[in-house]
């Protein structure tokens, strides 16, 4: 049990020189059955995905159902407006008979495009999380300020089941990185130790 005055570890760092090096490193900890952990790259690696072990995204499963919604809204509300509360005869025929349903269309597909739109954008927000607006990564130490630049890292969280200082630390060490740091929650510089 850690007293008060002691900073409270949040995660193992590990720094890599290259792509492959990151990847590598993911497939080992994928391996060891890790669920709380991250990589850091200054771009997208192709393959990385299935070096973690990261399933299809869900998205189309929530954008879908939205989009047919914002389909059938449109339909609904054109079916009602011109057809029942107020309707409209437009060349000798009811604007929203069932007939009418080729003007309908224009308008069926904009509320389509936006109601995905919305489904798109708040689902990944929900998906992933955000707005997450602090991790102790983020005042990690200088090194990791490269990680948007051209240094490459993996992270394993301390609330990750299988976390073992020692433990992790050996497997993220068999991974040949360049530097491994612990991270602690709290943000300034001197918590942060080099393992």
């Amino acid at each position: 049990m850690t007293s008060a005055s002691e900073p409270k570890p949040a995660l193992l760092l590990a720094e890599y020189d290259t792509a492959a090096d990151v990847v590598h490193a993911a497939e080992k900890v994928r391996d060891a059955g890790y669920k709380n952990w991250d990589t850091h790259t200054p771009f997208p690696i192709h393959g990385m995905d299935k070096a973690m072990g990261l399933k299809d995204s869900i998205l189309g499963l929530i954008v879908f159902p939205v989009g047919v919604l914002g389909t059938t809204a449109a339909f609904t509300m054109m079916h009602w407006m011109n057809g029942i509360d107020y309707p409209l005869v437009i060349g000798g025929k009811p604007a929203g008979a069932p007939g009418t349903l080729p003007s309908m269309i224009p308008i069926m597909f904009e509320l389509t495009v936006l109601f995905s739109a919305f489904a798109i954008v708040f689902g990944m927000f929900g998906l992933n999380k955000l707005p997450r607006h602090h991790h102790p990564i983020f005042n990690a130490s200088d090194r990791f300020n490269r990680a948007t630049d051209d240094k490459f890292f993996v992270s394993i969280e301390v609330e990750d089941p299988k976390f073992n200082l020692e433990k992790t630390k050996k497997l993220l060490e068999s991974t040949h990185p360049v530097h491994i740091e612990l991270v602690n929650h709290d943000a300034d510089e001197d918590a942060q130790e080099a393992v």
